[in-house]
Formats: structure tokens, C-alpha cells, sequence
């Protein structure tokens, strides 16, 4: 058991190796339940079928940016970060909140983001 037992987590990423690498450490958190999705229609249709307790949004999609998918998950109150390499990685203030998984990351990287994500009253004002 990890602090992601029994927690259900959509994971949109559109590089097959940083996928899997998040997926890894994900399961080496505890988590059983993780739906990865590489589009931005492709998250919004998993959203529509399911339930997820947090999230994990690449910003740039090939392209396209995760900013749909974010807005979603703000609507029904679902946690999530971001992830990218980019420092300049939003067009809107409004998502300059939450929290940024920095590309490349590490493991103890992904941990202290989920973390954050399931005891955000413990995040710094």
C-alpha cells in the first residue's frame, strides 16, 4: 500500500516515454488506477465516462494546449498539476495557481506533487 492506494488518476501526456516513467512512479506510490491519454479530445472523453480523484496534464499536446481538459477538472473540483518543461508554459493567468511538475522530473518529484495534490490544505499560500 502507498499513498495512492485506491485513488483513480488521468494521466495526459503525449510523450510515450515520460508516460510511461509517470505511470511507474505512480504505481511505485500505490496507485492501481491510472488512465493515460495522449489528446486533449481523448481526456475530455474519459472525463465525460468516468471519475478521477486527481489529474496530471502535460500543457503542450503536440501543439495543442491542455487548457480545456484544465478547465474540467477546476469545474467539478478535481486536483491537478501540470507538467512541462517550459517556463513560460501559460497563455492564462488564471491556471498560474496550480501546481507545476518541472520536466525531467524524478520520482521523489512525482511524490511531492501528488502529495501536495491530496492535502492541499498544506500548500503555501
Amino acid at each position: 500500500m502507498g499513498i495512492l492506494d485506491g485513488i483513480k488518476i488521468l494521466v495526459v501526456e503525449d510523450e510515450m516515454l515520460v508516460m510511461m516513467n509517470l505511470e511507474v512512479a505512480l504505481e511505485d506510490l500505490g496507485c492501481s488506477s491510472i488512465c493515460t491519454v495522449a489528446s486533449v479530445i481523448k481526456a475530455i472523453a474519459l472525463l465525460n465516462e468516468q471519475n478521477f480523484d486527481l489529474a496530471i496534464l502535460d500543457v503542450n499536446l503536440g501543439g495543442e494546449k491542455s487548457y480545456p481538459i484544465a478547465d474540467i477538472l477546476i469545474a467539478r473540483g478535481i486536483p491537478f498539476a501540470f507538467s512541462t518543461g517550459y517556463s513560460d508554459h501559460f497563455d492564462r493567468a488564471d491556471l498560474n495557481c496550480h501546481l507545476i511538475l518541472r520536466k525531467p522530473y524524478a520520482a521523489r518529484d512525482v511524490a511531492n506533487v501528488v502529495d501536495q495534490l491530496l492535502h492541499p490544505s498544506e500548500l503555501p499560500n
